[in-house]
């Protein structure tokens, strides 16, 4: 595993670029600091990776890595501090729970929904991985904060159903609080089945099946 390697595939997205040389540096080094980390977590696991393995792979010191993290703990939260934001920016505008006034316009939302979340949580396996696999054995704190990120896409998904209700082209009679919790642990078991095989089509067909399910099953018939 080099630097180099580790680079190529970026954990967070896309951010504004800094605007001088010196701050596109320590953006990039703190970029690099966090990729290698993973790299790290998803070779050694988190517990048997230290400080000193992430700054031997980049070549830094560790007053260095202090500089830009408290820990390794803090990469965990600043991951999915980018993660949620990119969700939460992947439901603006014409994706967002009230933006759908027909059937038709709900089917093309879910598919723009179905193709961003499957670019955020599988574009780098390494971070599902680590969120559903490790991460709940790292402290409870971090434990209760995924809980909260399940309740918070369980009600997400359940504003989208209630819309659809309102408007008239999902089912009257839907119970959109549990149907929601039910298309959360459908997203869950997807991403699991994305890690174990990342076969593009594979991927592709599953999160269709989904779909479907996801609009006929609750459509107005």
């Amino acid at each position: 595993m080099t630097s180099h390697s580790v680079c190529d595939h970026r954990i967070i997205g896309p951010v504004t670029k800094p605007s001088s040389r010196i701050e596109r540096r320590k953006a990039e080094l703190r970029q690099e600091i966090i990729d290698t980390a993973f790299a790290c977590f998803a070779e050694k696991g988190y517990h048997a990776t230290g400080i000193a393995d992430i700054a031997g792979e980049l070549g830094i010191g560790h007053g260095t890595f202090y500089r830009y993290f408290e820990n390794k703990r803090d990469i965990i939260d600043h991951v999915i501090d980018d993660l949620a934001a990119r969700i939460i920016e992947s439901l603006g505008t014409d994706n967002a729970p009230d933006a759908a006034d027909s059937l038709a316009e709900y089917r093309a939302q879910v598919d723009r929904i179905g193709d961003a979340l499957n670019r955020i949580f599988l574009e780098d396996r390494r971070v599902a991985q680590m969120l559903l696999f490790q991460a709940t054995g790292i402290d409870s704190d971090l434990t209760m904060r995924l809980y909260g990120l399940l309740d918070t896409a369980d009600s997400l998904t359940a504003g989208y159903l209630e819309h659809g209700v309102e408007r008239g082209y999902l089912r009257a009679d839907l119970d959109t609080v549990n149907t929601a919790r039910a298309v959360t642990g459908m997203l869950l078991a997807a991403i699991v089945h994305g890690i174990r095989n990342p076969d593009v089509q594979a991927v592709d067909d599953l999160s269709h099946a989904i779909r479907h399910l996801l609009i006929d099953g609750v459509r107005k018939h």
